[in-house]
């Protein structure tokens, strides 16, 4: 599975049009509804891959705007949120699946259920890129994070779509490997979530690496340290958002 997919104008029209038309049948729960318009996407020839990076994701970022600025109540984005999990599930199966390629990923994530939806995406695609990934979702103890951190001994550490609230949290954790060095090869990534509203976080808290998607994170962890590099270009939900905010209104 190639860490970046590419879309030509023609696809960027048909995600554009399937991310328009989506939203507003996730936030009604219209489960019939989006079966049929993923269903339709897939059929057009766009890749599971490509659906999660490119309508997914942006649809998971949007759903957080949209909630956060009061744009949508609270059991429209629940509905939203536990439906488009339900899409991602199904996406994942149809991943291109890469050769083992011997390194190891613990990854952790904000306690919401947007966060977690997102660190699902970043997982999965993780999975499929040939890593071996234990995704414990949020929640987890500073404590115990560190704990499995020494356990596990993973080449990667990452804390992927986090919440505002979860930074000092974060700052924390990379502080303390970084002081008891009792694995000084452990590369930190982060991003997503608060990362890709906080210009300079990731380098603030300490990580080495950061994404702002989950096809970022893929491309992030096969190559070489990325924090104080030039940033990636803003995804299609920053581009669409205004779009986004009309379809629901």
């Amino acid at each position: 599975m190639n860490a970046r997919t590419t879309i030509n104008s023609t696809n960027e029209a048909v995600l554009q049009s399937t991310i328009e038309m989506l939203l507003p049948s996730l936030l009604q729960g219209d489960r019939a509804e989006v079966r049929t318009m993923v269903a339709k996407t897939l059929a057009s020839g766009v890749s599971a891959e490509t659906f999660t990076e490119h309508v997914a994701w942006p649809i998971h970022e949007a759903l957080h705007k949209l909630y956060r600025s009061d744009q949508i109540e609270r059991i429209s984005f629940n509905y939203a949120t536990r439906l488009l999990r339900s899409v991602v599930d199904q996406l994942q199966l149809s991943y291109v699946r890469a050769d083992r390629n011997g390194q190891s990923v613990t990854l952790f994530c904000g306690s919401g259920e947007n966060e977690d939806l997102g660190g699902q995406m970043a997982a999965d695609l993780l999975d499929a890129a040939g890593f071996d990934v234990l995704f414990a979702g949020g929640g987890v103890a500073q404590d115990e994070i560190l704990q499995e951190t020494h356990h596990r001994q993973p080449d990667f550490l990452v804390l992927f779509a986090s919440s505002a609230s979860d930074a000092p949290a974060i700052r924390a954790v990379i502080d303390q490997v970084r002081e008891i060095n009792a694995h000084p090869d452990l590369q930190i990534a982060v991003g997503g979530g608060v990362f890709n509203r906080a210009e300079g976080l990731a380098e603030a808290v300490g990580a080495s690496r950061v994404a702002r998607t989950p096809l970022d994170l893929v491309q992030a962890l096969m190559g070489p340290p990325s924090v104080g590099t030039k940033a990636p270009e803003k995804e299609m939900v920053t581009r669409h958002m205004p779009r986004m905010a009309r379809a629901v209104a």
